[in-house]
């Protein structure tokens, strides 16, 4: 499942890619080149917008009312039925993409990142990924632990 976030949605984007699923994302487009990259490209345009909705045309879109990212998460996930997707998160899935670009991560070596790290990651991590567009590195640490709490209380709520 593919995803086109409008301007107005960029940490629902950010929470998406977490997710592992493709989250196109652009802080400033314009409503025309939204539509058509959406249709062109499959996606399921996520907007906040009114007046965009109403474009003949638009199959594929979910209109969010909610102002907290949360919320919007929750209702993207009921929407679509990502919640036994997500029933059994793993690392695999979640994680997989750069949550700054939405490219996809692929593994490094611990000797590749040693001049790139601080020196305690470097020392306390194994395991290191790097976008494959715009290089940004990612490690296990505390965030992905709080990231399936906070999904987790999402979830329940």
């Amino acid at each position: 499942m593919k995803f086109i976030a409008d301007s107005m949605l960029g940490r629902l984007a950010r929470w998406l890619r977490l997710l592992g699923y493709d989250t196109l994302y652009y802080p400033q487009i314009e409503n025309r080149l939204l539509l058509k990259i959406a249709r062109e490209d499959k996606r399921i345009l996520l907007t906040r917008n009114t007046r965009i909705v109403k474009i003949r045309g638009l199959q594929y879109f979910l209109l969010l009312k909610e102002n907290d990212t949360f919320k919007q998460l929750k209702n993207v996930i009921s929407t679509f039925k990502l919640y036994n997707k997500l029933k059994d998160i793993d690392e695999d899935t979640t994680l997989s993409r750069c949550a700054i670009c939405n490219a996809v991560l692929n593994n490094i070596s611990k000797k590749e990142v040693k001049n790139l790290v601080p020196e305690y990651v470097y020392k306390t991590s194994d395991i290191f990924r790097q976008c494959s567009a715009c290089g940004k590195l990612y490690w296990k640490g505390t965030h992905p632990e709080k990231f399936r709490k906070k999904l987790s209380q999402i979830l329940q709520d």
